[in-house]
């Protein structure tokens, strides 16, 4: 663990400097849990602690959803097929996905983030952004609150989390893993862009293995190298994708932390560490997004009829297919079945995919206030 000492000046946090520079800067904590499935089931069973873990199937055509760090170190990762996992850690122990025991755990994660600030975005079972701007308890510092969060959720679920602290979304995000698992890191104000600058790309949120090869290819190795391309040359090679790249690469990003917004649609993605092109694997990859996603629609009792699956290619390319009934969807199953029929009417892909979604829209009263979200990535890490 590598946690900065308690704050002692003016510069002491991430959005607590004095002067200029902290003028209309937000405190933002991102919090993601450390290899949680796979750590779950370490916690649960003793006999596999300290073992090389994966929570999935350990048939021929099994797919790891999580990979504990122990078999992180043989390269075992998530979407990866499990022979394949199988052949590079031969002592790998799988055993089966317990979603139910994973959502209750999350909401105990979720209650101690309240505990501390209303403002939290759910990006999975796993993760979220806290805004502790208005610092409720009086706490006096950003990476102070980000420490007793994880104390807390250390003593509570007997797991380890790690942090990121920073006046921004992607700042706290990236700041999350750079000291993983069981880490804390701070990005203070001024410090964004220089930061970004020395990072590799792949270190940037959506930029995959062939994101990162293209990347190479043309020249861009380091967050530096990003950011001396010019938004044109960007669009011309990255389409939708470059404004985000652009911004990112200078430590730039507005967007607020959601907790409340009109519903429109219920619904996840996953982007994966691994670029997923067998049909086997791709439906795997759809079962575990139903699994997730359709336990958000009944905690949100939404009621649609019109399910849409997503897929970005490994060249950013998104194709996406929606099919509507006449009358509200059923069921899981149901659901379930919409969403393959759409996915094999897609197969054999062009490319392998990086990235895959799924959501129900044309809600019943689309007016209503939505609940925090499990709905933006569903990382099973």
């Amino acid at each position: 663990m590598d946690d900065p000492a308690p704050d002692d000046d003016a510069r002491d946090d991430a959005g607590n400097a004095h002067g200029d520079e902290a003028q209309g800067l937000r405190k933002i904590i991102h919090v993601d849990m450390d290899a949680f499935f796979a750590s779950v089931e370490q916690r649960d069973h003793p006999e596999l602690r300290g073992k090389p873990v994966a929570v999935g199937g350990s048939g021929g055509r099994g797919v790891v959803a999580a990979a504990s760090y122990e078999a992180r170190k043989f390269g075992v990762r998530s979407a990866m097929p499990s022979v394949t996992a199988k052949r590079r850690c031969p002592d790998l122990i799988f055993v089966r996905h317990r979603f139910e025991v994973y959502k209750e755990v999350s909401q105990q994660i979720r209650a101690i983030f309240r505990h501390y600030t209303p403002h939290v975005e759910p990006l999975s079972l796993d993760e979220a952004y806290l805004d502790v701007t208005d610092d409720i308890r009086g706490i006096g510092s950003a990476t102070r609150i980000a420490q007793l969060i994880r104390a807390a959720i250390a003593e509570e679920t007997r797991l380890t989390a790690s942090a990121g602290v920073s006046y921004n979304k992607f700042l706290a995000k990236i700041a999350s893993d750079q000291n993983k698992p069981d880490g804390l890191c701070v990005i203070r104000p001024g410090e964004g862009a220089a930061f970004v600058a020395a990072l590799p790309v792949r270190r940037f949120h959506g930029v995959g293995p062939k994101g990162a090869e293209k990347m190479a290819r043309l020249g861009i190795e380091t967050g530096a190298d990003l950011a001396a391309k010019d938004i044109a040359f960007l669009r011309a090679n990255f389409g939708s994708f470059a404004d985000y790249l652009y911004r990112a690469a200078r430590g730039i990003d507005l967007r607020p932390v959601r907790t409340n917004r009109i519903r429109k649609s219920v619904g996840g993605e996953r982007t994966y560490r691994e670029d997923i092109s067998s049909g086997h694997a791709l439906r795997e990859a759809l079962d575990t997004i139903v699994d997730i996603v359709w336990d958000s629609i009944e905690r949100a009792q939404a009621k649609g009829r019109t399910v849409t699956l997503k897929m970005k290619y490994t060249d950013f390319q998104i194709v996406s297919r929606a099919k509507s009934l006449p009358h509200n969807v059923a069921d899981k199953a149901e659901f379930a079945k919409l969403g393959h029929e759409l996915l094999d009417a897609l197969l054999p892909l062009p490319l392998p995919i990086r990235l895959m979604g799924l959501t129900l829209s044309n809600l019943e009263g689309g007016d209503a206030k939505e609940p925090p979200r499990d709905d933006a990535q569903l990382s099973l890490l």
